[in-house]
């Protein structure tokens, strides 16, 4: 390639994820296409799948995470937490996936409600609860 396309491919790399979503919104929108209700299904399989899976490896997703994001061992205290905690998620993805899949096959607009608002408003609930929850306990337990 030549110089000036690597520097139009630059350019444009930042705008590819709004385009991406864009057309995936209008693919919704104007298509009957009923498996495309499937998506959030998809994706939270493979999101429950990956935690999931990690229960049965020496180290959990989530432990890898606290390992990179500590710089190093966890304590005997943190490593049992993320053991737990990747439990509490694989409950709440499972239950996640189990209500996208329901609403696959309700109305559009039940099926919008939750996969475009309830759903991200609940992952955030989780995050913002496991944090305060870390938090306290970091504090008394963790020294």
């Amino acid at each position: 390639m030549s110089g000036g396309q690597m520097g139009y491919i630059k350019k444009i790399k930042p705008l590819l994820p709004f385009v991406g979503t864009l057309f995936i919104v209008c693919l919704f929108h104007f298509s009957k296409v009923y498996v495309l209700k499937f998506y959030p299904v998809i994706v939270n399989s493979f999101i429950f799948c990956v935690f999931f899976s990690s229960l049965f490896c020496k180290e959990t997703v989530i432990q890898k995470i606290a390992k990179k994001m500590d710089g190093g061992e966890l304590s005997e205290f943190t490593r049992n937490y993320t053991r737990k905690l990747t439990y509490i998620w694989c409950i709440f993805l499972f239950i996640n996936l189990l209500i996208s899949f329901a609403t696959v096959f309700m109305s559009p607009k039940i099926w919008t409600l939750y996969n475009a608002c309830i759903s991200y408003i609940a992952l955030g609930l989780m995050f913002g609860v496991e944090y305060i929850v870390r938090i306290i306990l970091r504090a008394k337990y963790d020294r």
